[in-house]
């Protein structure tokens, strides 16, 4: 289970967060022992993502629309359920680096929810990454992960399947230094940190949720063995998650120079 040691002169990728609005958490409808009336005020993080050699640029999720008025019709409702709020979308933080929407190669959505799509109509020179366009066949085991996809070819990004939160959600692992650091962008494997150390467990069965059958993931036990695996990774040396909604990560980062156009430090 342990992950590929680098190879000499090994490719890897710099990481930036990117501001792209907030979104509240009801943690009831997410986390098996969260009050009622408890909410948290969650970032909708994106990703700027930046090959070491060839230069090529991917964004890991849009997160949410400055004018979240005009998602499609149902996702309009429900993000005023939610509690939107979006000072800075992903265009807007990717111009206060120097970069435009037109610099942007390739967008990378882990999954189809209105917080993670946000507003495309900027990226008219990007390739959007659909699962079903992957070749099932260069999938292998990476490390804990049963299923793994070397994007570039040279072990510096790798797509990860995650499904359990909805079918074909995706992660994106990525090494972030030549020598052996890592950095997890896991999507909604989990939305609150005490799903990831074990505290909590995955509500289901919550009456008033807005998600199928009171759970926001379409399959508890694939999402509960994505958990495990997420714990194995950060068993291993030199390794860090991030995941969409990570308020503990943005509290202590934003402003910083984890932040565009500055990057998340290796470690």
């Amino acid at each position: 289970m342990a992950l590929p040691a680098p190879a000499p002169e090994q490719a890897y990728c710099d990481i930036s967060a990117l501001e792209a609005g907030f979104i509240n958490l009801k943690l009831e409808m997410f986390l098996d022992d969260g009050k009622p009336g408890e909410v948290l005020i969650a970032p909708s993080l994106s990703f700027l993502v930046q090959h070491s050699t060839n230069g090529k640029k991917l964004i890991v999720d849009l997160g949410l629309r400055k004018d979240w008025e005009n998602y499609s019709p149902i996702n309009a409702i429900t993000s005023k359920n939610w509690g939107v709020t979006v000072p800075q979308d992903v265009s807007e933080s990717l111009r206060e680096g120097g970069l435009s929407p037109s610099d942007i190669d390739t967008i990378c959505i882990t999954h189809v929810h209105f917080d993670h799509v946000g507003d495309t109509k900027p990226f008219t020179k990007s390739t959007f990454i659909r699962t079903t366009f992957l070749d099932t066949k260069a999938w292998s085991s990476l490390g804990p992960f049963p299923r793994a996809l070397d994007y570039f070819g040279d072990g510096s990004l790798y797509i990860v399947d995650a499904a359990g939160h909805l079918p074909g959600h995706l992660n994106f692992l990525a090494r972030t230094s030549s020598d052996g650091g890592w950095l997890l962008m896991a999507g909604d494997s989990a939305h609150h940190w005490r799903l990831i150390t074990g505290e909590s467990q995955i509500a289901e069965g919550r009456a008033g949720s807005p998600f199928p059958g009171g759970c926001a993931h379409v399959n508890k036990k694939a999402s509960d063995e994505h958990l495990a695996r997420i714990r194995a990774f950060l068993d291993q040396p030199r390794t860090r998650v991030i995941i969409a909604h990570d308020e503990p990560w943005y509290k202590q980062n934003k402003g910083g120079e984890a932040f565009w156009p500055g990057k998340i430090p290796s470690l």
